[in-house]
């Protein structure tokens, strides 16, 4: 294991995010981390020291001295730890943080700290925009921290966008990252892969639309591992309001489906790997009003024609290309994926199925089955940074063959 034997210190702050904390230090033992917990005083206003102590195995400290007058030492901890994480960071723990204010024993353990620091910021909408959290986000990686950037989602303040602290799944990730970065196999070096991801959005008039609920997450963790193995990727993404942590990975945005084959054939001739992850909508309106419809009558009847089939056409134009689909079913799951592989001339194809609890659009996880014409594998429910892996993983198992 990656983190096993790795010391890992948490730093928990004062925000309502502090609660997805219990799940990390769990992951980080449950991967034979040594992981000690400390808190700002805020901090225990959202969870207990009973609760994280249990879970890391430790005591967990919040202030400079013990009730019986022994010192908790912030040195001891910092030169204990091989990376430091501080999460959720709140905009007053990292302002703190970067100016040298120096009030508790959170930021007095990290101004003595050598180690790596990851940063998890969490705070409303406003507050994360503000121009002060952006310059001391700024200050931070100049002092070359890891900053792990908030996600978009619904905030505790009932406001939405960005501002969520990172899921946990995805700050294990990236220490694990950290630790296995320089060791990590470049699997796919010399390679060319294009993923799309996402839904489509066919316009209806100038507001509304025809779209699907997929959130482009795998698409957008498939992007992240191929780079990783050192490939040259290029994203091309519906609309989704997924970030990239990997500035290497190329990103191109579109709307329709017609804009997504059209972007697709840019790059088609030259890639080696396409990965078809993208939720297409299989029908469009056939004209798309150019003023908002009115809503005058009891019915509206909206003309749809089909979309273009992308990834059939993928497949018809393949050469030399290692084609990969995806099918999400809610009946006769394995048929159809089989069907869908041999139809469209595909040498691979990934099933996830709506049945499966925590599978599917939106989800942060997902439970899929490869197939290829001769093989089958079953996986079991995981995040979909660690599903991407097992696709590349069976993938790469293929191109050797």
């Amino acid at each position: 294991m990656s983190v096993s034997g790795k010391k890992i210190l948490i730093a928990v702050s004062g925000g309502i995010a502090a609660y997805k904390i219990h799940f990390l230090i769990r992951d980080f033992v449950k991967k034979g981390a040594d992981v000690q917990v400390i808190m700002t005083p805020d901090a225990e206003h959202f969870v207990t020291k009973l609760s994280l102590s249990t879970l890391s195995k430790k005591p967990v400290y919040s202030d400079f001295y013990g009730d019986n007058g022994t010192w908790n030492s912030h040195v001891e901890m910092a030169l204990w730890a091989d990376v430091m994480i501080v999460a959720p960071c709140t905009a007053n723990t990292l302002s703190k943080m970067v100016h040298g204010m120096c009030d508790n024993l959170v930021i007095a353990t990290y101004m003595s700290a050598k180690c790596p620091v990851f940063i998890a910021p969490a705070m409303d909408l406003d507050m994360y925009i503000h121009p002060s959290t952006k310059k001391n986000l700024d200050l931070a990686e100049s002092f070359g921290h890891i900053i792990i950037p908030a996600e978009n989602g619904e905030l505790a303040s009932g406001l939405v966008g960005q501002g969520r602290m990172a899921e946990p799944a995805t700050i294990f990730a990236a220490v694990e990252n950290y630790f296995t970065g320089n060791k990590q196999s470049k699997s796919l070096e010399g390679k060319t892969v294009l993923i799309t991801a996402g839904p489509t959005y066919e316009a209806i008039d100038p507001v509304r639309f025809i779209g699907n609920h997929s959130s482009g997450k795998m698409g957008f963790s498939l992007a992240e591992e191929a780079s990783k193995r050192g490939a040259k990727v290029i994203l091309i993404s519906g609309p989704s309001s997924q970030t990239l942590q990997d500035k290497n990975v190329e990103l191109h945005k579109v709307t329709s489906a017609k804009e997504m084959l059209a972007k697709v054939f840019e790059f088609y001739d030259r890639i080696d790997i396409g990965i078809a992850s993208a939720a297409v909508a299989d029908y469009a309106p056939k004209e798309a009003a150019k003023e908002k419809i009115k809503k005058n009558d009891d019915h509206l009847t909206i003309e749809l024609v089909k979309n273009p089939d992308i990834l059939k056409t993928m497949g018809e134009k393949k050469t030399h290309q290692f084609l990969v689909g995806f099918a999400l079913e809610t009946q006769n799951e394995e048929e159809n994926a089989k069907g869908k592989l041999e139809k469209k001339n595909l040498d691979m194809i990934v099933l996830n199925s709506l049945r499966d609890e925590g599978a599917g659009f939106k989800n942060d996880t997902n439970k899929i089955k490869i197939f290829t014409k001769t093989e089958k594998k079953e996986f079991d429910l995981k995040s979909k940074d660690d599903v991407a892996k097992d696709i590349l993983n069976f993938m790469e198992s293929q191109l050797l063959k």
